[in-house]
């Protein structure tokens, strides 16, 4: 694949977990859902990703396969760079050998917390706490909606649950007026409170 920028439409694959990189991926427009896959077709959404994100850095680095398949979450412009090039850029400017250590650190910061969550909180909490990171990655439009569109099956990969339990959740959490829930536009009408079920606090 040559340097340059390419379109991808919602749901298309960019790359497949256990496939070799042969660069990185800049978001120039759009958001990808990193995912794995097992045997029996189980999905876990490792990562969301947004404009300005790096994706197969460090697969790059560590001359390694990737652990994850890139998708597309909407339509998405990436530009990507070769590996020598991206190397070369590494070599001779120093601000951004230190941006791309940053960003490993947050990444793996935040793969611990993502370990932590699904390992000690119980699936209310967990979709509570994904609903206010969602809105925190990505904003809200001009109506107060997460800018971001997701299907239950997402939400449900994302959580580390069944769709059909994130649709019962999702129902609860409206009754209580914690959010307001058009289709897939999801409102957050009570934060404190979705913190509360989460247990987040400072």
């Amino acid at each position: 694949e040559a340097k340059g920028c390419y379109f991808y439409r919602r749901g298309e694959v960019i790359f497949h977990e256990g496939s070799h990189p042969g660069g990185v991926y800049c978001i120039h427009q759009g958001a990808v859902k990193l995912y794995r896959s097992d045997s029996m077709g189980n999905v876990v959404i490792v990562r969301l990703a947004k404009q300005g994100d790096l994706l197969g850095y460090r697969a790059l680095l560590s001359n390694e396969r990737y652990t994850a398949t890139a998708e597309a979450l909407e339509d998405t412009v990436l530009c990507f760079i070769p590996r020598n090039v991206f190397f070369e850029l590494l070599r001779g400017n120093s601000d951004l050998m230190v941006a791309v250590t940053e960003l490993l650190a947050r990444d793996l910061r935040m793969a611990e917390g993502r370990l932590a969550s699904l390992a000690q909180k119980a699936v209310p909490q967990r979709l509570a706490e994904v609903l206010l990171y969602l809105r925190e990655l990505f904003g809200e439009d001009e109506s107060g909606a997460v800018k971001i569109s997701m299907t239950r099956r997402e939400l449900a990969e994302l959580v580390g649950t069944a769709p059909e339990t994130v649709i019962r959740l999702l129902s609860e959490f409206q009754r209580k007026k914690l959010i307001a829930v058009d289709h897939r536009a999801i409102r957050i009408l009570d934060a404190a409170g979705l913190a509360h079920v989460a247990e987040l606090y400072d």
